[in-house]
């Protein structure tokens, strides 16, 4: 079994192509492609922690490009392995229904807390895995006082609109430090 992580998949959303500036024709032509990019990665027996924002429902007649009347359940039966949904800030729509809004792993030897707003990052953690921020940065140090934290950003924006793998993430992140661990 291997544990991946993505954020930000916004399913049936037309719109995030425009304000994300996603490369896809077509809400179908994204929809496919994260479908697919989703299980060319994950196996059936496989963990996915996904951060919030799966998919953007609407109901009928709702806000052009504000997503479709498509169900969470209905991708979720199209994807690989098994996921555990945190709530994003556009989870109270969308039939996710997790009442999970943070969630602490202990991976490869560190301590991580799951989040997907950036801004409830919580400091007594070296590391916080975040979304929400979509592409903006991919990787950001925050202060206050003498504490930090590291935020990564695991959306599918930054990371080839795939699930990433825990040891792809670390690796970008450790090549981050080195330059100095600016934000990026």
């Amino acid at each position: 079994m291997n544990t991946w992580f993505t954020s930000d998949l916004h399913f049936s959303h037309d719109n995030i192509r425009k304000y994300c500036s996603r490369p896809f024709k077509s809400l179908e032509q994204m929809d496919r492609t994260l479908i697919r990019n989703w299980n060319e990665r994950v196996k059936p027996d496989d963990l996915v922690f996904e951060l919030g924002d799966f998919n953007f429902k609407n109901s009928a007649g709702g806000k052009k490009g504000e997503g479709t009347t498509i169900k969470a359940s209905d991708y979720e039966r199209r994807l690989n392995g098994k996921i555990i949904h945190i709530r994003g800030n556009h989870s109270c729509n969308n039939g996710c229904k997790t009442p999970i809004e943070r969630l602490v792993i202990k991976f490869g030897g560190h301590r991580i807390n799951l989040v997907h707003n950036p801004e409830h990052a919580d400091l007594s953690f070296p590391i916080n895995f975040v979304g929400h921020v979509h592409n903006a940065w991919k990787f950001k140090r925050i202060h206050k006082g003498v504490e930090h934290t590291d935020l990564i950003n695991i959306g599918v924006d930054m990371w080839g609109f795939r699930p990433v793998s825990f040891e792809e993430i670390m690796k970008e992140y450790h090549r981050w430090k080195k330059r100095g661990a600016k934000n990026a």
